[in-house]
């Protein structure tokens, strides 16, 4: 069941919240931001494991500060929220990529499936067959190709690597615009992707 406009906001205004991870990522070591996230991500499960079998005390806080964010869902199926990926591809991409990709591919998946949500939802007046808009779809690349170039001129990545991110972009987009078909959360295949290809110059090297 969809949520309406403005729950939406407010569950992007979280999203945007999880921007920290992406600061962490460049100053902390890269061992401690894997733990960290790990730790996170296995916590984030178990509360919302507990959340969905009613856990006294447990339950009612976690109604009060994401209850208007979540999507309806069967009470004798249990489905993750948007959260544990979040916090499993910041582990993920920690562990796999230099710490200036993994910030710029995070904030990527951050900054562009807000865009592509809020834009979407707002503005999309071409529909594809799975319901997500072309107008959300340009926005996430806008704004995935604004971070690599962003990323490009910061941390001085040649122009190979500016290139190969472009790309990255353009099948992170994919992964977005198609995760209900490939049945893949996008807040996990969004970063992966995005570091993948920015990673591919050097290890073409």
């Amino acid at each position: 069941m969809s949520i309406s406009y403005q729950q939406e906001v407010f569950r992007k205004l979280v999203h945007l919240s999880s921007l920290w991870m992406a600061a962490a990522m460049l100053i902390l070591p890269r061992t401690v931001s894997v733990i960290l996230f790990g730790v996170m991500f296995v916590l984030n499960v178990l509360v919302e494991y507990a959340h969905f079998k009613r856990v006294p005390v447990i339950t009612p806080l976690y109604n009060v500060f994401f209850g208007r964010m979540l999507r309806k869902q069967t009470r004798d199926q249990f489905r993750l929220s948007g959260g544990p990926p979040v916090l499993a591809a910041a582990c993920a991409v920690s562990l796999l990529f230099p710490p200036q990709i993994a910030a710029t591919a995070f904030a990527t998946m951050i900054l562009g499936d807000t865009a592509a949500a809020l834009i979407g939802r707002k503005w999309g007046r071409h529909r594809a067959f799975n319901g997500k808009s072309l107008e959300g779809s340009a926005a996430f690349a806008a704004t995935g190709w604004l971070l690599v170039t962003i990323g490009t001129a910061v941390f001085g990545w040649p122009l190979n690597m500016w290139l190969w991110g472009m790309v990255g972009i353009a099948a992170a987009d994919a992964a977005e615009f198609f995760n209900e078909q490939i049945h893949m959360d996008d807040n996990f295949t969004i970063p992966l992707l995005t570091g993948i290809f920015l990673s591919l110059p050097n290890l073409a090297g």
